[in-house]
């Protein structure tokens, strides 16, 4: 089965990586690329990894801040673009793009039209639930319930685990109700026209918190696994942003990127 993309790691790990950020690699340390410009692709749908900022209008989150710091780092110019997350795998496949972000997860089938880069974040899904929910406190429980309905969107790795670890295995079950983007999903639980949707710790926290008591988290997270940037088959910057994925966990630079996206950042605020 295809996945498109687990959710990001859980806030608790988050709190217990320490923050402390030491002096970055030196550029002789990393490959030079020149100064060359790289045509990044993203969706800007996936709070807080990339988003539009309500506030401000700009583009912003963990993935444009890490991939700013990769390009100041290997010495190359991003030119960011968009695309649908229907299109983008196969899109980096065909060339047109040199690097695709929006939390990927890596996976043996996706493999065979795209090179990943070495994992940059571990990811685990959650149960989103309107505040005042009742009816179930788990995916057992959840499923149990059979007029209860499900928002995700298409060809992603919480339409999967709806499908697959929630209910029956039927990819055409009316209880899952289709979305093009994250947000209208979470839009259609607020109003109640579904009662669950699985994202991320980070940002169902960030959901939460903004919610005046509306929104909530429940059961246990279901499943763990990793992101990485995609790229053309074969493409020479795989080794140049791979090596400075290692430089950026090694100097604590993920680590404060973790800070500010999943600790201090308030989704809604």
């Amino acid at each position: 089965m295809t996945c498109r993309r687990h959710v990001l790691a859980g806030i608790a790990a988050a709190l217990a990586i320490p923050f402390a950020f030491s002096a970055p690699a030196h550029a002789s340390d990393l490959p030079d690329l020149g100064g060359k410009t790289v045509v990044v692709v993203t969706e800007n749908a996936y709070p807080p990894l990339q988003f539009v900022d309500p506030k401000t209008g700009q583009a912003v989150g963990w993935e444009y801040d890490a991939m700013n710091e990769i390009a100041k780092r290997l010495n190359f110019k991003v030119e960011y673009q968009n695309t649908s997350w229907d299109a983008m795998i196969q899109a980096v496949s065909d060339g047109q793009y040199q690097i695709g972000m929006t939390g990927i997860t890596i996976k043996d089938d996706r493999k065979e039209k795209v090179d990943f880069s070495d994992p940059y974040m571990r990811s685990q899904q959650f149960m989103l639930v309107r505040g005042d929910e009742a009816r179930f406190n788990d995916a057992k429980s959840f499923a149990s319930v059979e007029d209860a309905l499900i928002g995700a969107q298409p060809g992603t790795s919480p339409f999967y685990t709806a499908v697959y670890e929630i209910l029956d295995g039927n990819e055409q079950n009316p209880r899952i109700k289709l979305f093009e983007t994250f947000g209208a999903t979470v839009q259609a639980l607020k109003a109640g026209d579904v009662d669950l949707v699985l994202t991320d710790s980070v940002a169902a926290k960030g959901y939460v918190d903004s919610s005046e008591g509306k929104l909530k988290v429940v059961g246990e997270p279901l499943g763990t696994e990793d992101f990485g940037f995609i790229f053309p088959k074969g493409s020479d910057l795989v080794a140049p942003i791979n090596a400075a994925i290692k430089a950026l966990k090694e100097d604590g630079t993920f680590d404060v990127l973790n800070k500010k996206w999943f600790l201090d950042y308030k989704m809604g605020g």
